[in-house]
């Protein structure tokens, strides 16, 4: 190595941002599709509304919130490409996981590690943003990344509603879980 700054090609930057598009499109992917499912769970475990209210709301936002300062500090220091992959990871895993849950503490246990894998996603994809485009072209990359969560939203209610419709509550957490595992591997070897 030559010790100078990292170039890459803008090729290769834009590639790495549809790649970080895709992370923010399934970090809201899975957390909002909880929100389309709340019925049929409620149904299923005979969770109160106050347990699901808690569970969707302060629950989850704590635990992503406080995951994500350790995890900002850990991107600062650490690989941050290997980072985002390990939370894409645990984050998919455990949606997946949330559809194999036999009880609501299961689910609760599933869906707070969600909200800690979730931490590990903005924070150091914004740092490899600023890695990868200049100051000149920066804005509009971070804009691009935002969108892709606006859109893992507008997906997570047209996909998860469609699926739970046509093959229940639990489908929707594997059909959204697997890809993202497959992402999480695209990101740490390609990246």
């Amino acid at each position: 190595s030559s010790g100078g700054p990292f170039e890459p090609s803008p090729a290769y930057s834009r590639f790495v941002l549809a790649l970080l598009f895709l992370v923010a499109a399934f970090n809201l992917i899975d957390r909002q599709i909880f929100g389309i499912l709340i019925e049929p769970i409620k149904r299923e475990f005979g969770a109160s509304d106050t347990a699901l209210g808690l569970l969707t709301g302060l629950s989850f936002a704590l635990f992503y919130a406080l995951g994500g300062i350790p995890i900002a500090r850990w991107a600062d220091r650490g690989v941050r490409r290997s980072i985002i992959a390990l939370g894409l990871a645990v984050w998919s895993a455990l949606t997946f996981a949330s559809g194999l849950a036999q009880s609501f503490g299961q689910l609760v246990v599933a869906r707070l590690g969600v909200g800690v894998g979730e931490a590990a996603g903005t924070p150091p994809s914004h740092s490899l943003i600023a890695d990868y485009f200049p100051p000149q072209r920066r804005a509009s990359a971070l804009a691009i990344f935002s969108v892709g969560a606006s859109l893992g939203t507008a997906a997570a209610y047209l996909v998860g509603g469609w699926v739970a419709e046509l093959y229940g509550w639990r489908a929707v957490f594997f059909a959204v879980g697997a890809p993202g595992v497959v992402l999480a591997l695209l990101v740490r070897f390609a990246v």
